[in-house]
């Protein structure tokens, strides 16, 4: 038997209409005055209405903290926590994209047991006790409602995680009805997103187990399936919900067996340009996939069998291949930019960018094959 450990959010809800019941799972875990973390285009565009009628209805009181930005900074995290403190709040409810809820996380924990953001970088550093927490996704990406770190962006431009069980939020909501107004192209980025989690938590050269692969496969099955259906038609409820329970299985899977080197090469993309993460994933997945096949051939010839499962292939080679053709022409397909120049990148970026990279080893020492700081110059090249 594989030895390993698994851990996940305790408790999943997967409901239609679930987030109007947002004020009774608030009450459950014994809050009385909420902050909602969101950001303002949720807001405008009503989609967290009925989650406030729910907690009006509850008798549980909210604060709205609305300037969550994208890959939050560290002065948004703090503002944050500064809000939550000043309203008394005893509850934190992160309701939105990755952003969002990578705030809400810090926010817990932060207004909970005061300690200094900058301390708790890395693995295992947060000290609790945390505030409840409820997490909420609006989009099917990041799969954060079910993973134990949350993302910074520092003054420097650079991406830093903590990352620690205490982040785990106490309840994860799943509503497909809150990413059915989601535009195509956020649909779409979010979408590979999610499909990176799952390929990389497959193949991840540490803590891989059974656990992760099984969740690992069906997130990736149902992602491929409903991507094109999502991106087709927005309104389409049970693709919708699907993609959203794709990301969720995804972050469930790399959670416990991490994430490689796309992520390592993204997230100097992110931190320089603001490209947004799943589109800083998209931009390099297919040259990385190419790039581990030496290395990846059995892996990716299982996945191969469960997107393309009316295929016949001669061999592990073949069907490889298959699998890293696929996921080029469905990118290829998305309606976002294919190439790094497109959002700002010029050649000579390239050094420093690889240089970045390679201070995010605790990412690639989990790639399946070994990446130099001139292998990441050159993948960065071929999409340049």
């Amino acid at each position: 038997m594989t030895n390993f450990v698994f851990e996940t959010t305790p408790r999943i809800v997967c409901e239609t209409g679930a987030a109007a019941r947002l004020g009774d799972l608030a009450k459950e875990l014994g809050m009385r005055h909420a902050m909602i973390v969101t950001d303002r285009g949720l807001i405008e565009a009503g989609v967290l209405n009925s989650a406030l009628e729910g907690f009006k209805s509850a008798g549980v009181s909210t604060t709205v903290f609305t300037d969550v930005l994208a890959d939050p900074p560290e002065e948004s995290v703090l503002s944050a926590t500064e809000a939550a403190r000043a309203a008394g709040a005893d509850g934190i409810i992160g309701f939105g994209g990755g952003s969002s809820m990578d705030t809400a996380k810090l926010v817990a924990l932060l207004a909970g047991a005061p300690q200094a953001l900058t301390e708790v970088y890395g693995i295992g550093l947060a000290r609790g006790p945390r505030l409840p927490l409820i997490q909420v996704p609006t989009t099917a990406g990041t799969g954060s409602e079910v993973t134990p770190i949350a993302i910074v962006t520092t003054p420097t431009q650079e991406k830093k995680g903590v990352v620690s069980p205490i982040l785990y939020p106490d309840i994860a909501v799943l509503d497909g009805t809150l990413t059915v107004g989601l535009p195509a192209r956020v649909t779409a980025m979010t979408g590979i997103d999610a499909m990176v989690h799952a390929i990389e938590a497959y193949t991840s050269r540490h803590k891989k187990n059974p656990l992760s692969d099984s969740l690992a496969v069906k997130a990736l099955e149902l992602l491929y399936t409903n991507i094109r259906k999502v991106i087709a038609d927005g309104s389409d409820l049970p693709a919708r919900s699907a993609m959203l329970q794709g990301s969720l299985l995804a972050g469930m899977a790399f959670a416990n067996a991490p994430v490689a080197a796309v992520h390592a090469l993204a997230y100097p993309l992110g931190g320089h340009y603001h490209v947004p993460h799943g589109l800083s994933n998209a931009l390099v997945l297919s040259p990385v996939l190419a790039f581990n096949r030496s290395a990846a051939e059995t892996p990716y010839a299982e996945l191969a069998q469960v997107i393309l499962p009316q295929r016949s292939f001669a061999n592990a080679a073949e069907a490889a291949d298959a699998f890293i053709e696929a996921m080029r022409t469905l990118v290829a397909e998305m309606p976002f930019e294919q190439r790094l120049s497109e959002v700002g990148v010029g050649a000579d970026d390239l050094d420093m960018l690889a240089r970045d990279v390679m201070n995010i080893q605790r990412l690639l020492i989990n790639n399946p094959r070994d990446v130099t700081e001139a292998d990441a110059r050159a993948i960065y090249a071929s999409v340049l």
